[in-house]
């Protein structure tokens, strides 16, 4: 028999929350440690589209889920001016009943899934991870930080585009690479106006709003950062508030309001692709671990969340981990790699300046590949 009963998570992101509460409800014991010692949140919002709304479902936390955030329909694209080019109406996947799109903050969005993680009996250790492994035909042998020792029969790395497990596997072969951009977000109270993904086209920048709550939402853009400078800390308002100077519309008005640098955050982007199988024996990667993108698509944790569903589901039964895991890749791959590459494509027809870029055609193709069952 080749039954999974014990798998150890490493990482308490999105993607590990979701791969606890979905092997839980499998009935499969599941421990996850995290290399914080303080569960932090990093970042403002995040825009969860139809695709993760029906995943949501499928994990069973869709109604915690959507009275943390803001649901919403369409997608809005608007020139420079503020003048609308296109709307895109949503699909509710989840069912007639249920949004098509959900605007959440990672720390609402991290206490939902970390509390049903923990409702349904995951054992989480803070301030531990992996310090050695070794795996036989019949399971991994875990050495962690904290001198405990564990064994499994799978180890899922969602530990990050840094992944301590990837470097365990692949050694330096697949590393981070800094596209030549950057992401700027801040809070705002939401404007009336926006029950939906505003998103502010031109070649002479970009900008979005999204809402987050009945009184929240945030701003992000992305601009070109040539060798990826430092920035000081004491002028990131300053600065970002530059980064969107030829935007009008509803976020030139804001543009003013940008003067709290404590609450810009500000982060380069880093992209990364394992172009080979995601798992060596019983240890697999998932999530940023194995294909980290740009945000330009809003998917880098939709495809996180569905590799931790479609991961649940193909441990499942009698079938060697070999064939198991080889599964999981025939479900996962080209759809991660399509929006990885896609959404870094976004960003380098940005930094060309490209008139000719059909952003919004992009868009609608990303939407209806995404719509298609995983």
């Amino acid at each position: 028999m080749h039954e999974v009963k014990k798998v150890l998570i490493v990482g308490g992101g999105i993607g590990g929350l979701c791969a606890a509460i979905a092997l839980r409800r499998e009935g499969v014991q599941v421990d996850l440690v995290e290399l914080k010692s303080e569960w932090t949140v990093y970042g403002v919002g995040i825009i969860q589209q139809s695709n993760v709304v029906r995943e949501m479902a499928r994990l069973g936390v869709l109604d915690t889920y959507l009275k943390a955030g803001y649901a919403f329909e369409d997608v809005c694209i608007y020139n420079l001016q503020g003048n609308q080019l296109a709307r895109i109406p949503g699909q509710r996947l989840a069912g007639p009943d249920y949004p098509a799109n959900m605007g959440v903050s990672r720390l609402a969005l991290h206490q939902v899934l970390s509390e049903s993680a923990m409702d349904l009996g995951a054992h989480i250790r803070l301030g531990t991870t992996v310090e050695r492994l070794e795996q036989d035909a019949a399971g991994v042998d875990i050495e962690f930080t904290d001198g405990s020792k564990g064994r499994y029969d799978l180890v899922v790395g969602a530990d990050g585009i840094y992944s301590k497990i990837r470097q365990m596997l692949f050694g330096d072969q697949y590393t981070p690479r800094f596209t030549g951009q950057a992401v700027w977000r801040y809070n705002f109270p939401r404007h009336p106006s926006i029950d939906h993904l505003a998103s502010y086209q031109g070649v002479d920048g970009n900008a979005g709003l999204v809402p987050l709550g009945e009184n929240l939402m945030y701003m992000f853009s992305t601009s070109h950062e040539p060798d990826n400078p430092w920035m000081d800390p004491n002028k990131l308002a300053e600065l970002m508030r530059d980064r969107i100077k030829n935007i009008g519309g509803l976020v030139g008005e804001l543009r003013d309001q940008i003067t709290d640098n404590s609450q810009v955050v500000y982060k380069p982007m880093e992209v990364l692709f394992v172009n080979e199988p995601w798992f060596h024996g019983r240890v697999i990667l998932i999530g940023d671990a194995a294909h980290a993108t740009t945000p330009h698509l809003g998917q880098g944790a939709g495809m996180a969340i569905e590799d931790a569903i479609v991961l649940s589901d193909e441990v499942r039964g009698a079938d060697s981990i070999e064939i198991k895991l080889g599964r999981f890749m025939q479900r996962r791959f080209d759809r991660c790699k399509y929006i990885a590459e896609q959404s870094v494509l976004a960003g380098e027809k940005e930094m060309a300046h490209d008139h000719a870029f059909d952003r919004v055609g992009m868009v609608k193709e990303m939407l209806k590949l995404t719509a298609q069952p995983i």
